[in-house]
């Protein structure tokens, strides 16, 4: 694992480590789940934006447009 520094006004990381200490957990667990969060978020969305794309590569409507009635049938 590599460590990094982060600097933050003093008053916030003691603030920071209050509440994950309150929490029962560290400043750096929530950090490294934070950063993890922080990735995984682009990565799904990179996958959402491939789904769509391979979507639309099967499924086509021929370049017709629907109305606002077809589109919210039920």
């Amino acid at each position: 694992m590599k460590n990094i520094t982060l600097s933050a006004d003093e008053g916030l990381i003691a603030e920071a480590r209050h509440r994950a200490a309150a929490e029962k957990t560290t400043l750096n667990a929530v950090f490294r789940q934070w950063l993890a969060d922080y990735v995984g978020r682009n990565r799904q969305a990179e996958k959402a934006m491939a789904t769509i794309h391979e979507l639309q590569a099967t499924y086509g409507t021929g370049g017709r447009r629907f109305t606002r009635e077809e589109m919210n049938e039920r």
